[in-house]
């Protein structure tokens, strides 16, 4: 830390100032004990008898003075006092320097640090502070960050909310009001009407789902399970359905049994949910890949199809909540928008990690989890 020229001026002067006190404190004690020895006659022989029996070196020389002696000493103790004085006028001036910095720290520059290096204690309270600085502004961000997605989340759902809502409440105005030709026409508003409040019921589930899974504390229910045998039965469940869209499910598995600990019922979600997006949004494919292989102490389960590949550009952004890969919210296809978003959630509560890869023939939801549930996921293989 460099001090200011106005700084300097005071440490020049307070060390000047306090060699001139200690010089005239000095003078005083020497005159004092003069005059104590010329007028102890005793005292006087008794130095003089002192200063002839202790010779020193070779030649037997005596000492000089008592007053040199003294002189010398006295130099010595002036000179540790106006080091002492000096060291801690600059520590002084040093902390006044760092409590300037905490009040413009104070004053809202929040990117601003301590930029001292000084040394001992007052060196590691600037690192403490720029420390605490630095967790403050983060968790500033954190809040800020928390506070926006708190806002997106309600526009969201307040979109997705009043759309269907507006053609509910629209048709059953129509109804209320007697506009329709016939019956048919009145079954036809109703069913409308059902159809978009069964699309609400299905938002606010996956929402209410998605808050839930969220919470850190979330409990679990862990218990061993088959994950081969899981998967062939989440595969059954979905096979109408693709057999209307003219798809296969295809299961493999390694090895037989494949044993874990897990929460069997909420794993089940990820797998419903994902699969659901396949066959939804698999536009063009005739395969769905479920495949679980372990790997030391990790599982790798996936979830793949033939289908369109997702663009590169909108796989970092899949697993956002509410985002779609279709530029606009139409919910033509049945989606909220939440279903990844609740899938990772449910697998970050087991410790693991979930991903998609998407090339032109197959795209690929990749999950990592701890083939024991509560050890931690090995650093994923690069290449």
């Amino acid at each position: 830390m460099k001090l200011t020229g106005r700084e300097k001026s005071a440490l020049f002067i307070e060390g000047v100032v306090t060699v001139i006190l200690l010089l005239l404190l000095d003078l005083s004690v020497i005159v004092i004990l003069n005059q104590a020895i010329q007028n102890n006659q005793a005292l006087n022989d008794g130095i003089f008898q002192i200063k002839n029996a202790i010779a020193i070196g070779p030649n037997g020389f005596h000492l000089m003075s008592w007053q040199n002696i003294f002189t010398f000493l006295m130099l010595l103790f002036n000179a540790a006092v106006v080091y002492w004085r000096l060291i801690r006028r600059y520590h002084q001036m040093q902390l006044s320097h760092v409590i300037a910095e905490l009040h413009y720290i104070a004053d809202g520059h929040f990117e601003h640090r301590i930029p001292f290096k000084l040394s001992g204690d007052l060196q590691r309270v600037i690192l403490s502070i720029n420390a605490l600085v630095a967790s403050t502004v983060q968790s500033m961000d954190e809040e800020r960050k928390i506070e926006n997605s708190k806002d997106e989340l309600i526009t969201n759902v307040s979109h997705d909310i009043r759309t269907p809502l507006t053609s509910i409440i629209g048709y059953l105005g129509l109804i209320e009001a007697q506009q329709f030709k016939n019956e048919k026409q009145l079954l036809q508003y109703s069913h409308i009407a059902f159809e978009k409040a069964k699309q609400m019921q299905s938002l606010v589930e996956d929402l209410f789902e998605y808050t839930k899974v969220r919470q850190t504390t979330t409990p679990l229910t862990i218990s061993k399970l088959d994950m081969g045998q899981m998967l062939e039965q989440v595969a059954a469940s979905f096979e109408l359905e693709a057999a209307k869209k003219q798809m296969q499910i295809n299961v493999d598995y390694r090895p037989d049994p494949l044993v874990m600990t897990a929460d069997a019922e909420k794993l089940s979600r990820v797998f419903n949910n994902l699969i659901s997006n396949a066959l939804k949004y698999g536009t063009g494919g005739h395969h769905i890949y479920l495949s679980a292989v372990a790997h030391g102490a990790e599982v790798v389960i996936k979830v793949a199809n033939d289908g369109k590949p997702i663009p590169q550009s909108a796989l970092t952004q899949l697993f956002d909540r509410f985002y779609r890969v279709e530029e606009s919210r139409s919910t033509a296809t049945g989606g909220t928008g939440l279903g990844l978003a609740i899938a990772q959630s449910i697998v970050s509560l087991h410790d693991g990690e979930i991903y998609a890869t998407s090339e032109q023939k197959l795209t690929s939801f990749i999950i990592r989890l701890p083939l024991n549930h509560g050890e931690k996921l090995p650093p994923r293989a690069v290449g």
